[in-house]
């Protein structure tokens, strides 16, 4: 299986290649700088790195890089700074996700390809109408209005839902929700949940960057898992 993993230089994409990389996948690296990279990925024999920023890569360069991958994984994010909040790319995250899934399309793929999207639990499913606090609503409407990137988020995950579906022929979606990201070395037991369980602003859990990419590479690489959660958008929360 080959993989395109975008956002891999990033502190939860450089975890999800190391996953893909020990379960013996093929992984493409878009990265704008390798700097972030560790050595082991940058050398590995079954990495292809195209050093590019996504959204200024020609339609005929990236379709041709796409073409072949069973899967891609979005980890892109906002650098938490002034200018990585508020400067542009506004729709970082949107734009790429668009722009991919029309590679996949231009591609013509003989089967499916799976598109994974690493979210928030600060946006809700509008599939599944999530029930949030009346004092919940009124926090997120402000972050739409404060911070670019949170509608950045919302934007994509509702690309996948309404403008690919739930029956497209040519891509398989599922975006993953982390709660209250932080960092640890291992990998240990985590829970998935269809929504979340817990308020995402005045009661948040935490996940591990280690236990979302290793989902994240189940997901891929496991058929059936996949088949439990595509076209859905599951939280994920460390035990």
């Amino acid at each position: 299986m080959t993989v395109l993993v975008v956002g891999a230089s990033g502190a939860t994409g450089r975890l999800l290649v190391e996953q893909l990389l020990n379960f013996g996948q093929e992984v493409k690296i878009i990265v704008r700088s390798t700097n972030n990279l560790p050595d082991s990925i940058k050398s590995h024999k079954n990495v292809s790195i195209l050093q590019a920023s996504i959204l200024d890569l020609g339609d005929t360069e990236l379709n041709n890089y796409v073409k072949g991958c069973n899967a891609i994984a979005s980890c892109l994010g906002h650098t938490m700074s002034f200018k990585g909040i508020y400067g542009k790319p506004r729709r970082l995250v949107t734009d790429a996700t668009r722009r991919l899934c029309g590679a996949i399309k231009a591609g013509e793929p003989k089967s499916t390809v799976k598109y994974l999207l690493m979210n928030t639990s600060g946006n809700s499913n509008r599939d599944l109408s999530e029930t949030i606090s009346f004092g919940q609503q009124c926090v997120i409407w402000l972050l739409r209005w404060l911070l670019p990137p949170h509608i950045d988020n919302e934007e994509a995950a509702d690309f996948l839902r309404t403008k690919i579906g739930q029956d497209d022929s040519t891509i398989e979606w599922v975006a993953v929700r982390p709660d209250g990201l932080v960092d640890e070395e291992e990998v240990t037991e985590y829970e998935i949940h269809p929504s979340p369980t817990r308020s995402a602003i005045f009661d948040a859990g935490t996940v591990s960057r280690a236990n979302v990419g290793a989902f994240m590479a189940r997901l891929i690489t496991d058929h059936d898992l996949w088949m439990k959660w595509k076209g859905q958008m599951p939280v994920i929360y460390s035990k």
